[in-house]
């Protein structure tokens, strides 16, 4: 086998690869004899069939799966003996592969960027650091009862917070777009569940009154038919409620797990609660702070079939999303909004793997057996959940590769320019979810 390799770019190889005629006959033949006490053709015994037969009936097929083969392993062998990392599948492009010619194809293809991380104590990251206060549980008790919270009616106008039961119709010009009367629809002014505009019409309502007002629809609303234009609406407030909120009853508190009932121990299990989701928000906020450094400092020219992949597993939820909406999806909009993420993970990516080798970091096997009791405790059956994990080896190692992650922010954490940084509860946990 002959190789050669050019140099088509600074990613991008296109390697040569000539196989001998004489290698291609002794695989054929192999493969050939082997078919004698295997193929059954009418008019011969099994295991009698002259290698005439064979080979004028399956000489063909043979050839063309023994030039698959060996275009496989011939590349393969190649990269191996050129010490090359491909990223990705190569493109081939035969240029000789008949009879009596021997084997001759072009493989272009990328490889791995070849890259030395920064060092690791010359990042700059920020360690997160927060607290519980009492002013925190006294606000998440706040919360708990809102979710709980009864309505009643009243004989005044509405204000903010206040529910206020309609009955509606709306117009497009002469259309009806709501198919006629929409009757007892209950909207709490302020929750912002109605286009912008529409809850502000009914500040101030009595019940009884009967309101008529135009509003434009937002450009971006589902309703394409709707979407940038002005609707008329009628409206006739039925009822007017305000909140209540539920007493803090020994009664109230044991609805929420808490047996004795009384409100030290249910601040003090709201508190513990809040604190191991505080632990897991402060974790992901650091892993960030490290992983913008991380990416910000190494400068990586980055293998566009590694971008492409990435993108094609950042669409998957988005085609599961349109496919359950029975909506289209504009694709090509979508990459282009997706490719810095994907070139930020395949770029995170290779960096990890470069300093998971320079620093020879190992799995913690400890850690990984806790990762796997976290993910599992939030089921009702938990060891049967981490019997689950460790049953597969494909589902034991995505944990396992977080776990390495988790490892080298520890280390970076530890070994980097780490500063400690004060972020309230409340401003952790808006930003741990996404919440405004």
């Amino acid at each position: 086998m002959q190789v050669s390799v050019e140099t088509t770019s600074e990613l991008t190889r296109k390697m040569t690869v000539t196989v001998p005629e004489e290698k291609i006959r002794q695989q054929v033949d192999s493969r050939l004899q082997s078919l004698s006490g295997k193929v059954k053709i009418d008019g011969f015994r099994p295991g009698k069939v002259p290698q005439t037969v064979i080979r004028k009936r399956y000489a063909a097929q043979v050839r063309e799966e023994v030039l698959s083969d060996l275009i496989q392993s011939s590349f393969y062998d190649a990269v191996r003996d050129e010490n090359l990392k491909p990223a990705g599948a190569p493109e081939i492009k035969a240029n000789k592969m008949d009879e009596g010619e021997g084997l001759e194809y072009e493989a272009s293809f990328e490889v791995m960027p070849e890259f030395v991380p920064m060092p690791i104590e010359t990042l700059e990251v920020k360690r997160f650091v927060s607290a519980v206060t009492d002013e925190d549980v006294d606000g998440m008790i706040t919360r708990l009862c809102e979710q709980r919270k009864t309505w009643r009616d009243v004989s005044r106008a509405s204000t903010e917070g206040d529910r206020v039961v309609i009955s509606f119709e709306g117009w497009l010009g002469e259309e009806n777009f709501t198919n006629g009367r929409t009757e007892g629809f209950p909207v709490v002014i302020g929750s912002k569940q109605m286009i912008p505009g529409f809850e502000d019409q009914l500040l101030g309502a009595e019940k009884g009154a009967k309101l008529n007002f135009e509003l434009e629809f937002p450009a971006e609303y589902g309703n394409e038919k709707l979407a940038g234009n002005k609707g008329r609406f009628e409206v006739e407030v039925t009822a007017v409620e305000e909140s209540v909120l539920p007493e803090m009853t020994p009664e109230f508190i044991k609805t929420f797990g808490i047996a004795d009932g009384e409100l030290t121990t249910f601040k003090s299990d709201i508190r513990s609660n809040m604190e191991r989701e505080m632990k897991r928000a402060l974790k992901n906020r650091s892993k960030s702070s490290v992983m913008d450094a991380l990416f910000d400092r190494n400068a990586i020219k980055l293998p566009e079939g590694l971008i492409r992949d990435e993108v094609v597993e950042l669409l998957k939820p988005y085609h599961e999303s349109a496919r359950k909406r029975k909506q289209p999806l504009d694709e090509e909009a979508l990459k282009a909004q997706l490719e810095p993420m994907a070139k930020r993970r395949v770029a995170l990516a290779l960096i990890l793997g470069k300093l998971i080798d320079a620093h020879n970091v190992k799995v913690d096997p400890t850690k990984v057996r806790s990762s796997v009791e976290d993910l599992a405790a939030s089921y009702e059956d938990a060891d049967e959940v981490v019997r689950w994990y460790y049953a597969d080896t494909s589902r034991l190692r995505e944990v396992e590769n977080m776990v390495l992650e988790d490892q080298i922010v520890d280390l970076i954490l530890e070994k980097g320019k780490a500063q400690d940084a004060n972020i309230g509860f409340n401003e952790l946990m808006q930003a741990s979810t996404g919440s405004p």
